[in-house]
């Protein structure tokens, strides 16, 4: 792979992202034989509940059903693609789009304003005819996959390639950000903050190397230590899982094509069954990867990991093998089956892992109690949305009924059971994240907060963002805050409290 440089494998091809899927590194033009197929095709993730809408609006003193929690004072943001200026969609791939940040502002019990805004990438900003300060950064993209809190900033991130984007508290784009100049080279979509440590985690890959690289960013927010590891064939490490004294590293078999990426095929990732499928761990103190073999699947998501004696337990979303990222020309993922929620258990001690079926029922996007990243958890949160699982079907799939509504779940782990907030028919429903009460409070209980997800309403035909009761999940949401306008399926968000 020494022939393909940064930018040449970023022209008209781009890493993998989110919901089981891949996150843009870059964006280019899809050659004209490629792009070449019938006139009419269906292209399910520019449709319906993934449409992308096209108006960037802001809007004050939303109407609400029900009450908002006086205790939640912050925003809740959320990242998605959200494709700008497309002329062609047999040249896109969803996981491509512009990224796009929805956030709502909660105060005192209002809701003070819903925006929804592009990131001002170089290419966004040309798009819509805006200057960009120069110099443009190295694999430059419109952050589509996660938005998070950081040290008093907002950063949307993208894996394998661009650097971050700061957002200001009204979703304007700051600039890209690189860690007081610590960051060289790719971050991650899912970094993990270490409450404990106060350190932010991430796994970095990238097409050229012949490695993984895990970061550490310590209290100061500089990246304070970078380990290298070893992979074979450019793995796409989409996410990872964090212990108190472990990083666990998920090695599957989708790898880069470098064929297919001099092809200009949009996404050069391919499902490769000569890569072994395994899984490493890490010692965050220092010393040498321990890696273990599993059988191959697609892993989507990590819900969380903790240590419990000499056993690493991972809790996790995965798809069954092969998955193909790439798609079949659908415009997005194309898979065997519908995603569920596993558990792995590492075995330091006999070198095995045994894994197990917590809940097949379809459902993506696992979040927990944001405290309890690599600590022991007993709850955890995720969403089913009927348009997801359809449009990750391969043609001849037959998913049950089941697959078919939108819910939101809360996993009880300790019990092994799982309540489920059901939603109504055309209600789509996005990734649900957890709100405590007292963040403050280390007497809390872990439920004691609200999950919070965007779903969209089709008897207005714009999105609501709803707020449940994490203690009574099944009941009435407490609030439904309407909101102007559509927030299409997209992928991950985060609460941002106030200071």
């Amino acid at each position: 792979m020494t022939n393909h440089t940064r930018r040449n494998v970023l022209r008209g091809a781009a890493a993998i992202t989110a919901a089981g899927g891949l996150a843009g590194a870059g964006a280019g033009s899809l050659p004209a034989a490629a792009a070449s197929g019938p006139a009419k095709r269906h292209f399910p993730f520019l449709e319906g509940a993934f449409k992308p809408v096209t108006e960037e609006l802001t809007a004050f003193d939303l109407p609400v059903t029900g009450r908002i929690p006086r205790e939640l004072n912050g925003r809740y943001l959320r990242n998605g693609p959200n494709v700008l200026g497309l002329e062609d969609p047999r040249a896109h791939h969803w996981m491509l789009g512009d990224g796009m940040v929805h956030g709502v502002r909660l105060r005192g019990g209002r809701a003070e304003w819903y925006r929804n805004r592009w990131v001002r990438s170089s290419q966004v900003a040309k798009k819509l005819g805006e200057p960009y300060p120069d110099p443009v950064p190295p694999d430059d993209f419109p952050c589509n996959t996660h938005v998070i809190p950081y040290r008093g900033r907002i950063l949307a991130l993208q894996e394998s390639g661009p650097l971050p984007y700061e957002l200001d508290d009204e979703l304007g784009t700051v600039g890209t950000y690189d860690f007081r100049g610590t960051l060289k080279g790719p971050l991650t979509a899912h970094t993990k903050f270490d409450a404990h440590a106060g350190e932010l985690h991430a796994i970095a890959y990238y097409p050229t190397w012949d490695h993984v690289r895990h970061l550490v960013v310590d209290p100061t927010g500089r990246v304070s230590r970078t380990t290298t590891i070893p992979v074979a064939d450019a793995p796409m490490i989409h996410d990872f899982a964090l212990t108190e004294h472990h990083v666990v590293i998920l090695d599957m078999p989708v790898t880069f094509d470098p064929a297919g990426a001099e092809r200009g095929d949009i996404v050069p990732y391919v499902w490769n069954g000569k890569h072994p499928a395994r899984v490493g761990v890490l010692p965050r103190a220092g010393g040498a990867v321990r890696w273990f073999e599993v059988d191959p699947v697609y892993y989507s998501h990590t819900l969380n990991a903790y240590e419990e004696g000499t056993d690493i337990v991972i809790d996790m979303t995965n798809f069954d093998a092969p998955f193909f990222v790439a798609g079949r020309g659908s415009g997005g993922p194309y898979g065997a089956g519908t995603a569920r929620l596993d558990r792995w258990t590492i075995d330091l001690r006999h070198g095995r892992v045994r894994t197990k079926t917590l809940d097949d029922r379809p459902q993506e996007f696992p979040r927990v109690n944001e405290a309890l990243v690599s600590r022991r958890h007993r709850y955890g949160y995720s969403a089913a949305s009927a348009e997801m699982t359809l449009a990750y079907l391969t043609a001849g799939g037959n998913p049950p009924d089941r697959a078919f509504g939108n819910a939101l779940f809360k996993h009880d782990l300790l019990r092994g059971t799982a309540q489920v907030h059901r939603l109504p028919r055309g209600s789509a429903a996005s990734e649900a994240v957890f709100v405590p009460c007292d963040p403050a409070d280390p007497g809390a209980a872990e439920d004691d907060g609200y999950a919070i997800a965007y779903v969209h309403n089709p008897d207005r035909g714009a999105s609501d963002l709803v707020i449940l009761s994490a203690q009574d999940f099944t009941g009435e949401p407490v609030a439904r805050i309407h909101l102007p306008g559509r927030v299409p399926l997209g992928f991950h968000g985060s609460w941002v409290p106030d200071a």
